[in-house]
């Protein structure tokens, strides 16, 4: 449990929490959080990588030489990151050998402001 309230992403990942989910990890640095999803059968043109409202997004679908939808093979993940505790705008992802590594660098512990002074009129 104390894991889980230290870093509820990480514990996620491990299989505390939320859900467990088979074929990715995520490990939680000073600098960063670093995301390995494997995604067998894909390349880097089947992926798509995207944050929107601090949400990260990845996903991955077979391309179109399936006719047959249902054997298609299809990734979605979504993993909530906290607000002002990361740079998305300077995420990195690496697609080599159906291995999908993404790397969110942090925004610099003296960067954030953990408390915020209220006036009080």
């Amino acid at each position: 449990m104390d894991r889980f309230m230290k870093s509820p992403l990480v514990a996620a990942a491990q299989g505390m929490g939320a859900v467990s989910r088979r074929g990715w990890d995520v490990k939680e640095e000073k600098d960063a959080l670093f995301v390995r999803m494997d995604m067998p059968g894909l390349g880097k043109e089947d992926v798509k990588v995207s944050v929107e409202q601090n949400t990260l997004t990845i996903k991955g679908e077979e391309g179109e030489k399936w006719e047959n939808d249902e054997c298609r093979r299809k990734y979605t993940s979504r993993i909530d990151l906290p607000a002002k505790m990361y740079k998305f705008d300077e995420i990195k992802a690496d697609m080599k050998n159906g291995v999908l590594k993404v790397v969110v660098p942090k925004v610099k512990e003296d960067g954030r402001k953990e408390v915020l002074q209220v006036d009080i009129d």
